[in-house]
């Protein structure tokens, strides 16, 4: 048998990228067959993601949107909004990435940039959607909401990425339960280990596959 086909992706972060490390690990191990991470991007220049992709090989760049002022027009935000959209734009392109996965990546893409990558943008989001989502859901944020409503099934969701925050079509979700005694830390610690880690790398090798299949 051949060489199966791999579909380049991006990995875009902002922090720590243990979700990359799923990735990564994935990748290494053959959870994911058809998609192969030719990048990683950081809109943050400190993020420790970028030292797990030099560690495993993966070209990996930043991409810094330039810092909003209090004297910023609409036009200033929209422009420092292009500049940086199109900056991960030019590094997507060089590298040939097909598919882009926001594995932990804060800052908000346009619809001008989302459109361009009909379900090509895959996203991971620490809850069941359609709770705890959209506009200032993020982080330790989501957590504190849900044990703050006191719901006893939480869990992860990996969505495509359209002009809605956490609005796109859903792939894969897996429910985790809420224990007694949680804080919104240990809650997003578990809820990494135990549907995160375990979801995105399946999302992106269905997502690579079916790609695979229209080539």
């Amino acid at each position: 048998m051949g060489e199966e086909k791999r579909i380049k992706t991006a990995v875009l972060i902002s922090g720590g990228g243990t979700n990359l490390q799923a990735l990564i690990d994935a990748q290494k191990s053959g959870v994911i067959r058809h998609a192969e991470i030719c990048a990683v991007i950081s809109n943050k220049a400190d993020a420790y993601g970028l030292v797990r992709a030099e560690n495993a090989g993966i070209p990996h760049f930043v991409a810094e949107k330039e810092k909003a002022e209090d004297t910023d027009t609409a036009d200033d935000r929209e422009r420092k909004q292009h500049e940086f959209e199109e900056r991960i734009e030019e590094i997507i392109e060089s590298t040939g990435a097909k598919i882009i996965v926001l594995a932990g990546f804060l800052a908000i893409l346009s619809e001008n940039f989302t459109s361009k990558y009909p379900e090509r943008i895959i996203n991971i989001h620490p809850s069941l959607i359609p709770s705890f989502c959209g506009k200032g859901y993020y982080g330790l944020k989501v957590h504190e909401a849900a044990l703050s409503y006191g719901v006893k099934v939480t869990g992860a969701t990996v969505h495509f990425v359209n002009e809605v925050p956490d609005g796109g079509r859903i792939i894969l979700q897996k429910a985790v339960y809420i224990k007694d005694g949680d804080t919104p830390e240990i809650l997003q610690k578990r809820v990494m280990e135990e549907a995160e880690w375990e979801l995105l790398p399946r999302a992106l090798e269905l997502v690579s596959e079916k790609m695979t299949k229209e080539i």
